[in-house]
């Protein structure tokens, strides 16, 4: 399996992303790997790294789209970068299964309808991250920030692609909430109100209603349907919310020495699971769904650990059949609200 890599996206581009490939490539020895960006750079990178050179290609690009670059201009304009030529080449290569990039959000989004494609019935894509439960699981996001503005029809499409996603991580009957500011059915403003009704008869979903923020993490459901603002706020918040608390538990534990004698007799071990199981390097990236082939978008800081999970989080959705089961999904739905809204 094919996956292309821009390797000059993110904070850390391109040593910790051409790591980060190398160390997918070990881990699944049907992979094959294709590097854009400046030749130099990655070669350099590669130096002293162990994989297969066999299964590695690099694409040389000139250009680079940065955060500082308007998304459009640049997907239209940048046509060498390393982000452009790697869509294209996702896009033309029957080969090539999914793309990851760590780079600029907006770009990813831009370029991948544009030079990808939308499936076709999609009335927008949607970024999906997953997030740990407290019950051990994981919860979907959709959407976390691709859509600041939506209607009723773009949230029922997240609906169906949530649970597509779902499914194909193994989760039988996925649970499907529509985050607002309270459970009862009124509540919301027009838009989640006029949602949940569409939501409650939507054919090939398990809808359980309308769920709160605090709710999103607590493991009844699976899968968090949003608009893209709220989406947003509600992931960044709980990133900083599980960054701020494991910062606190270490100052408290540094305070004396009792606490430190008893952090490291009877609870070190129960620490490094938590810290484990609140560290988004572990899930990858965020998957943009309703795009005609798997994209990954990859934290901007993310390390050689977190581009390694995005790689295979893209083999997964691959492998699933993903964007086929979102297809399938919207063929057997009655949508009678408009799939252009």
């Amino acid at each position: 399996m094919k996956i292309i890599i821009d390797a000059m996206g993110g904070d850390n581009a391109p040593q910790e992303i051409v790591k980060g490939a190398a160390m997918a490539l070990s881990q699944d020895r049907e992979l094959k790997v294709v590097l854009t960006g400046d030749e130099a750079k990655i070669k350099a990178a590669l130096a002293g790294l162990a994989y297969d050179p066999a299964r590695l290609e690099i694409v040389h690009c000139t250009e680079v789209i940065t955060n500082d670059d308007a998304p459009t201009l640049a997907i239209r304009q940048k046509k060498d970068s390393s982000l452009v030529v790697a869509l294209k080449m996702l896009k033309e290569d029957a080969d090539a299964a999914g793309f990851v990039s760590a780079g600029s959000t907006g770009a990813v989004l831009t370029g991948a309808l544009l030079r990808v494609g939308r499936i076709r019935g999609i009335s927008r894509p949607a970024v999906c991250p997953a997030l740990p439960t407290a019950k051990g699981g994981k919860v979907l996001i959709i959407d976390a920030g691709a859509n600041a503005e939506c209607k009723p029809v773009n949230l029922c499409h997240f609906a169906l692609m949530g649970t597509a996603y779902a499914r194909a991580m193994g989760v039988k009957e996925p649970r499907v909430g529509l985050v607002t500011n309270g459970t009862e059915e009124h509540k919301g403003d027009p838009l989640h109100q006029e949602s949940y009704h569409l939501l409650k008869s939507l054919q090939g979903i398990r809808f359980v209603g309308n769920v709160e923020g605090r709710d999103i993490m607590s493991g009844d459901i699976d899968v968090a349907v949003c608009d893209g603002f709220s989406g947003n706020i509600a992931l960044k918040t709980a990133e900083g919310t599980a960054l701020a608390v494991m910062s606190v538990i270490k100052q408290n534990i540094k305070a004396s020495f009792a606490a430190k004698l008893g952090y490291a007799l009877f609870m070190r071990g129960a620490f490094k699971k938590i810290k484990k199981v609140l560290d988004y390097s572990k899930y990858g990236g965020a998957v943009l769904l309703g795009i005609e082939k798997p994209v990954v978008k990859a934290h901007g800081s993310s390390k050689a650990e977190s581009v390694c999970a995005a790689v295979l989080q893209v083999r997964d959705a691959a492998q699933s059949g993903l964007v086929g089961s979102i297809k399938e999904m919207l063929s057997g739905v009655d949508l009678e609200i408009g799939a252009d809204a």
